[in-house]
């Protein structure tokens, strides 16, 4: 799933690219992705993109007609930019294809999506608040304002283990299960700690971890195409989808715990004390 840094990488390069350009095409092939029926799609052509903005994992692309065109990736979806917009016609439920965008120099993207659950969403707004995934979100970790007293006011009083709490988008935005993984880690935290427990050293080293790492993401993900933006998050990887091989920083064997249809991953060494962490959703430490 695209989290924070892949999404302001694709922010980041759509606002180099399409600010300024008129939308001459917009062709939705999954109707289950749009999300919403007023403005339509339709209203977008003709208008010019004037920004495009990340509010947590949602892109967002503004335009002088006052639409604004919000998308959310969602686990399998992604962007495919065209330097020239493919001029074939897309057949509805044969192509991973949702929706095409086209510009007026001729260049466009298309958002796709692979496999059979289909959670990629599209919504047309006045407002991007009128989407109700954005209207809930947290603030976001990297904001100017956030600083140390406002994460430890989060985490007050929530018994909570802070691998969820990380991952909850209504208390921050735009952190997913890969960067949970990769800030834990870094932050030499188990990730069933209870947010509430935690000691001022603690999140003292967790906010640090948090803020450090998602900001080098985003440093080694701007300035790539959409193409090249999983391949290097996944490079940038210490402990996420890394189980079985040794971890950079003791050696010790990178564990995994599955759950429903996730699994994360942690250095037992670094993270649990040498504990190994039972396979289960809500267990504790084996003893």
């Amino acid at each position: 799933m695209p989290e924070m840094p892949e999404v302001e990488g694709l922010v980041r390069y759509l606002r180099a690219r399409a600010e300024g350009l008129v939308i001459a095409k917009a062709r939705l092939t999954a109707i289950a992705a749009l999300k919403t029926y007023d403005p339509p799609l339709d209203s977008l052509e003709g208008s010019r993109v004037t920004g495009v903005e990340r509010h947590g994992k949602f892109v967002d692309i503004a335009t002088d007609g006052g639409a604004h065109l919000v998308f959310h990736l969602a686990k399998a979806g992604w962007l495919r930019w065209h330097e020239t917009l493919p001029a074939t016609v897309i057949k509805p439920g044969r192509s991973p294809i949702a929706l095409r965008i086209g510009f007026d120099d001729g260049s466009g993207f298309d958002l796709t999506e692979a496999g059979t659950k289909k959670s990629l969403a599209v919504s047309v707004v006045r407002d991007p608040a009128e989407v109700p995934g954005i209207a809930r979100l947290g603030p976001d970790p990297l904001a100017e304002g956030f600083d140390r007293a406002t994460f430890g006011a989060l985490l007050e009083g929530r018994r909570t283990q802070i691998k969820g709490l990380l991952r909850d988008q209504s208390v921050i935005a735009g952190i997913g299960n890969a960067y949970s993984d990769e800030i834990l880690h870094a932050a030499r935290m188990s990730p069933y700690a209870l947010a509430a427990k935690l000691d001022e050293a603690e999140v003292d080293r967790l906010y640090d971890a948090m803020r450090t790492t998602l900001a080098e993401a985003i440093d080694a993900a701007s300035g790539k195409p959409p193409a090249d933006l999983k391949d290097a998050k996944r490079r940038g990887m210490a402990v996420h989808a890394r189980a079985g091989e040794p971890c950079p920083v003791c050696g010790d064997t990178i564990r995994s715990v599955f759950f429903a249809d996730t699994d994360f991953q942690y250095c037992p060494t670094c993270q649990t004390g040498g504990k190994i962490l039972a396979d289960r959703r809500l267990s504790r430490l084996l003893k």
